[in-house]
């Protein structure tokens, strides 16, 4: 299968990107887009070898939207799949042709993400049931003491780490798409600037294919938490998800009861 990747950028550290782009190099990815939404354009060359595209967006439509222009072109140029991944993952070389190898294998795969670990090696739990507005915001507002369990539930914490999963969200900093899919559903919903467009993508995704978890291939993602330390970055994070719930429902989503019950027991879990 041939594959493109994206990445977006906002005034990114060079060296963290240098190193996403030489693994994704390193692992057969030539085709990559570099959509940089900072005010200032940048003058970024890829390794040797690399058609690397740079397309410079000052007016930072935000990130799903920066994906979009990257994910149609990779659909009109005949790529069989796209790689959206973040500027700070890293990964040891045979990622990518380990996760190939699936949606090749199957073609009711429309979406993979693997086993993603934080710099410590400790797993980050970033495939999760589709949250309620608990979920997101008493994580955030409400002491840990009275989320710990209902966390635990959210992040599938209970499951077997070591098993393929069928689950309907998997965290933006690395998705493994079929073109297919993406050009049946449309892409990124750009009306959410940044954090719950990779819920919304997957969800939609989910709808007609498989989007698995694949544990075979691990990533390491240096995870920045940037909502947690940024008043502002608190604020465009707690409105987006208001968008979101506007969109499929606060307190009343058939279907993400459907589907949470539906992942919960494929797993032996309540």
């Amino acid at each position: 299968m041939t594959v493109s990747a994206s990445i977006v950028i906002y005034r990114t550290d060079r060296d963290e990107l240098a190193g996403c782009l030489e693994c994704l190099v390193n692992d057969g990815i030539k085709d990559i887009w570099i959509v940089d939404n900072s005010p200032e354009a940048s003058d970024i060359e890829g390794p040797e070898g690399t058609s690397l595209r740079y397309l410079h967006l000052p007016q930072n439509p935000g990130y799903g939207a920066a994906h979009n222009r990257a994910i149609r072109e990779s659909i009109a140029q005949g790529f069989d799949a796209h790689l959206v991944v973040n500027s700070d993952i890293t990964f040891p070389q045979g990622t990518i042709p380990g996760i190939l190898q699936l949606l090749d294998a199957d073609p009711r795969v429309g979406q993979v993400s693997p086993r993603i670990v934080g710099t410590d090696g400790a797993q980050q739990y970033s495939q999760r049931l589709l949250p309620t507005p608990l979920d997101v915001f008493g994580r955030r507002f409400l002491p840990s003491s009275l989320m710990r369990n209902r966390n635990r539930r959210y992040l599938l914490a209970g499951r077997d780490d070591n098993a393929v999963a069928n689950i309907p969200y998997h965290q933006g900093s690395f998705m493994l798409f079929r073109n297919e899919a993406l050009r049946e559903i449309g892409g990124f919903d750009e009306r959410f600037f940044m954090y719950p467009e990779d819920i919304d993508i997957t969800r939609r995704v989910h709808r007609r294919y498989l989007t698995l978890y694949y544990p075979a291939v691990t990533v390491t993602h240096a995870h920045r938490a940037s909502s947690y330390k940024s008043m502002r970055m608190m604020w465009i994070h707690c409105r987006n998800m208001i968008k979101y719930f506007n969109k499929w429902g606060w307190f009343i989503d058939r279907e993400r009861r459907a589907v949470n019950r539906a992942t919960l027991a494929s797993m032996g879990l309540k």
